[in-house]
Parts: C-alpha cells; sequence; structure tokens
C-alpha cells in the first residue's frame, strides 16, 4: 500500500515517533506523513482483514493519519482498525486521529455528494472525517450497477464545480467533513475553484516526488493558503498508476549510499 505521502497483539517494543503536522484552514492540523490506503488491486488481493492489519501495524509505528477513499474499497477496514485500536487501548479514541477520504467522480454531481459522504462514513463507522476531498477535478455518468468504480472513458463529463463544491460545503458546515479539498487540481482549476468558494479548498493532494516536483502548483498553494500534500512520495513503485523512476534512481541511489541511508529516506 502506497503512503500518501504489520502483528496487532499490542506487544510490540517499537517507541511511536510523534508525528509533525502542518496547519491548515479548516479543522486540526494535518499530520504530516499519511498512511495510504490504495493499493494496485484497489484492495482485493489484501481483502478487507489485510488490510486492517495493514492500519494496525501502522498505529503501532505511529501513524495518526490514514488516507483512504470511496473508490479504494478499504474504508470499511481502515473502521475495522480504529475499532479495534481503541478496544485495544492503542489510542483513546478516534479523535486521536486524522483520517481523510475522498469523493469518487460517478458522485461528483449535485445531489450526489451528501449521500456520497454519509455512506463513507457508514463504511468507517464514524460520525465524520478529518479531510474530505474531490478525487479528481472530472464527473462520470453514474455507473448502471451502484458502486462500480471501473472508469469509463466514454462517460466522463464536465464537472459542475460550483454545484459539487456547494455541496461540499454543505458537508463542512454538517459538521461531517472538519475540513474539505481536492486532488489532482491543477493551478487552471484551483483558480477557477476559488472565484466562486465561500469556503476555500483546505488541500490540494497530488503526485509529487523528486521526479515530479510540482514546483509552480507548490508556489500557488502556498500563495493561496493551500496545503498540498503529496501522495506517491516515493513513486508509488509497482502500481498500475506510478513508476519506478524514485526508487530504481542511481542518483538517488549514490546518495543513500553516501550518507548511509535508504533510497526511501533520501527520496522524500
Amino acid at each position: 500500500m502506497a503512503p500518501s505521502h504489520c502483528d496487532t497483539n499490542n506487544q510490540s517494543n517499537a517507541v511511536p515517533v510523534a508525528m509533525p503536522a502542518a496547519v491548515v484552514r479548516l479543522g486540526k492540523p494535518t499530520p504530516r506523513i499519511g498512511f495510504g490506503t490504495a493499493s494496485a488491486t484497489l484492495g482485493q488481493a489484501e481483502g478487507r482483514a489485510g488490510v486492517t492489519q495493514a492500519v494496525l501495524h501502522a498505529l503501532d509505528a505511529g501513524y495518526r493519519h490514514f488516507d483512504t477513499a470511496s473508490s479504494y474499497n478499504t474504508e470499511a477496514a481502515v473502521g475495522d482498525a480504529v475499532a479495534q485500536a481503541v478496544r485495544a487501548g492503542k489510542i483513546a479514541s478516534r479523535d486521536d486521529l486524522y483520517i481523510t477520504t475522498k469523493l469518487w467522480i460517478a458522485d461528483a454531481h449535485p445531489g450526489r455528494v451528501l449521500p456520497a459522504l454519509q455512506k463513507s462514513l457508514w463504511n468507517l463507522r464514524m460520525e465524520y472525517v478529518d479531510m474530505y476531498l474531490i478525487h479528481f477535478p472530472v464527473s462520470m455518468w453514474p455507473p448502471a450497477v451502484e458502486g462500480a468504480i471501473m472508469v469509463v472513458k466514454d462517460d466522463l463529463v464536465e464537472m459542475d464545480m460550483k454545484g459539487v463544491w456547494e455541496e461540499m460545503e454543505e458537508c463542512h458546515r454538517r459538521g461531517l467533513a472538519r475540513a474539505i479539498g481536492v486532488s489532482n487540481f491543477t493551478c487552471k482549476k484551483l483558480e477557477y475553484l476559488l472565484s466562486f468558494t465561500k469556503i476555500p479548498p483546505a488541500a490540494n493532494q497530488v503526485e509529487v516526488h523528486p521526479y515530479c516536483r510540482q514546483n509552480k502548483l507548490r508556489a500557488y498553494c502556498r500563495d493561496k493558503g493551500i496545503q498540498l500534500c503529496a501522495y506517491s512520495p516515493l513513486g508509488g513503485k509497482g502500481a498500475p498508476w506510478a513508476n519506478n523512476s524514485v526508487m530504481d534512481s542511481p542518483i538517488l541511489e549514490q546518495i543513500a549510499h553516501e550518507k548511509g541511508k535508504t533510497v526511501a529516506q533520501v527520496g522524500v
């Protein structure tokens, strides 16, 4: 499973390290390192129990920010892990965590946003998420089979961004999403979004790593007070949506060797 940026018997000798956090314009500070729950098989190969175990191990290691999405098929497993962690005393309550989930493109239509978040909360068994993101700046006609996540190119349509964002703002006003934001938005898309928002996006989650630096977007988000959040910070090696440029980089391998570190340690 890719970071957005495994024993469950509570006998780990590791001492969790406190995660530094970034202040965002809505909600509580966001831990700077998150544990992503997207996988190449969208949770199918891992299974619900496998994802739950991975999240529990991540909790033992000190992770407190968990990133999921309706399209990952992992929300229920994350919810299982959080419930188990509370029962086992690993954390005091769900409030100790920062949970991010996302609005899938088939639900990115006026009238479908609030029900989509309510379904995600039901899967997570939570009353709220800390961050709710529009997954992509595009919509797709809802599939014939409810819940199907396959992307059908011919069914992609331009998003009614104003209508969708108004409902994202309503999710925030109702307390169902402590913060709202976007994912995979360019400067141009953000500029259009900001032209009508009453509540500006708190974050923009995009691919960022040494071979995809996003310098222009980073500067734009910094200027507008939008927290940029990196996914696939190691390039997402092995995943169909990414590449091996980071982990197979001879430059990073040389730097890691000189510093006595791993490629992953010097790559993020």
